[in-house]
């Protein structure tokens, strides 16, 4: 995968794999791997969320604090079963799902880091390995993102995208942080390479002042 530099480039962020009978099980693998990575990322953002909120919070407030605390565990148990579902006999709406994801995300995730979530998702449907591929994937972006471009930012935004265009899905992860200035690296890269070969998409980027955007592009004939 291209490294990511400070300046805008179209080519940021690029792969493109052809997978094979061979590949398909490790790329299965790759698909478990990235569900219990994100289960970790978004169990330390929980957990850093309660200790700041319990730390800060008086006896009066507590309540409310607890409150806070059972949105962002349901939200996380709505997230994790929606990135583990494996029914690849199904056709999924898209608008449904990628909302669903994209609230459930902005709950779990962005809201206890103190970050504003926007989408817009246009219509469509897709087979659920594509669909759930996708989201794992987008997700691991988001939690990139969150983690890494708002040092000191209190206007924090990530924007996700998804649209059909010219025989592709287009699936986007936009956010105003201070750019990405090296490669995708580790476990979170491995695997976004992985699940893009699976599906026969590539990865396309650009960083500079304005933040980082990155985008998923999958062929609508890709099976």
């Amino acid at each position: 995968m291209s490294g990511i530099n400070a300046r805008p480039n179209d080519d940021v962020v690029r792969s493109q794999f052809v997978a094979s009978l061979d590949d398909q099980s490790r790329d299965w693998e790759l698909v478990l791997r990235e569900s219990h990575h994100r289960m970790k990322n978004t169990l330390t953002i929980l957990g850093a969320s309660v200790r700041r909120d319990f730390t800060r919070t008086g006896t009066r407030d507590v309540s409310l604090a607890a409150d806070r605390l059972e949105r962002r565990i349901v939200a996380f148990g709505r997230l994790y079963q929606l990135l583990s579902d494996n029914d690849d006999h199904t056709a999924i709406p898209v608008a449904a799902f990628f909302e669903n994801l994209c609230g459930a995300i902005s709950e779990a995730v962005l809201e206890p880091a103190g970050i504003r979530c926007e989408a817009a998702i246009e219509s469509g449907t897709l087979p659920a390995s594509q669909c759930h591929r996708l989201a794992l994937m987008l997700t691991e972006l988001v939690t990139n993102a969150a983690k890494h471009a708002f040092p000191n930012r209190n206007d924090a935004l990530i924007r996700i995208e998804t649209a059909n265009r010219d025989g592709a899905w287009f699936c986007t992860v936009i956010d105003n942080g201070i750019g990405a200035t090296g490669p995708l690296q580790g476990t979170g890269s491995r695997i976004l390479e992985g699940l893009a070969r699976s599906i026969h998409a590539r990865l396309q980027g650009e960083a500079g002042e304005d933040g980082t955007r990155v985008t998923i592009v999958m062929p609508i004939t890709a099976a």
